[in-house]
């Protein structure tokens, strides 16, 4: 799972993400002094500290932290992450590889899953042959003259993809929130914590931890009597989440 790669492709966003969440957040305060564009612009162009970043970011006002998009590049992932991150609908945008456009034959890569990924290599080889398997057939329908879109029904689950994923601010910790959660599969919790890192890197405060991270490290759990009963140190970044939950992805063997 090591070979999952993510980034934020559009980074001066984060800056802009900032800056109009701060702006939008004084524009309501101050209408009465607001007499032409020019004072429009000053105010836009006004300068904030990463306190005043903090302190509007926690305010119960979701839409100021909806003026601006970033979009993510998700390469390695599975399918299987790809038809569950999809359902995330409101103010999200998705762009994946094709199985009907893209040719698959002789190019395939897979997704361990973590629990196999660490398991004993008789294991692992069991669940690589099982993938194999699938893309011979898939090879086999396509040199029948059977259409990339219709042997794309044969692919594992496991099956390497790409994925563009564009999103507010606001919807990206709501994302983060959800899917970092334990109750989620490891592949899931370990791309999403990947892309909350690289949105941490680029504003420690917009994305801090007691503000983006799964809800039992925010506040309390949302899963009720599904609660895996363990919950996130507050202060934790999804760095050291990672190094605590998956610590099997550091070894050199890890896919």
């Amino acid at each position: 799972m090591n070979k999952i790669e993510t980034k934020i492709l559009n980074c001066s966003a984060i800056r802009e993400a900032e800056k109009n969440m701060v702006f939008t957040a004084r524009l309501t305060q101050r209408g009465h002094l607001i007499h032409n564009m020019e004072d429009l612009v000053r105010l836009y162009n006004r300068s904030f500290t990463n306190d005043t970043v903090r302190n509007m970011g926690s305010l119960p006002h979701p839409t100021i932290q909806k003026f601006t998009v970033i979009t993510v590049a998700v390469v390695g992932a599975s399918r299987r992450f790809l038809s569950q991150i999809t359902r995330h609908q409101n103010e999200v945008k998705f762009t994946s590889a094709s199985l009907q456009y893209s040719n698959y034959s002789g190019e395939a890569g897979f997704v361990k899953p973590y629990e196999i990924l660490t398991a004993p290599p008789a294991i692992q080889k069991l669940y690589e042959r099982s993938c194999l398997s699938d893309m011979d057939c898939y090879e086999q329908l396509c040199k029948a003259g059977i259409s990339h879109d219709s042997a794309g029904y044969v692919t594992p689950q496991g099956l390497r993809n790409i994925l563009i994923i564009s999103a507010t601010p606001f919807e990206w910790k709501h994302i983060i929130g959800q899917r970092s959660c334990r109750r989620n599969t490891d592949e899931m919790r370990i791309v999403i914590l990947n892309i909350w890192q690289d949105l941490y890197n680029l504003s420690p405060t917009l994305f801090l931890p007691e503000q983006t991270g799964p809800f039992c490290q925010r506040s309390k759990c949302l899963e009720g009597k599904m609660s895996c009963g363990i919950p996130i140190p507050r202060f934790l970044t999804p760095a050291d989440i990672i190094l605590k939950d998956y610590p099997g992805l550091k070894g050199g063997e890890n896919e």
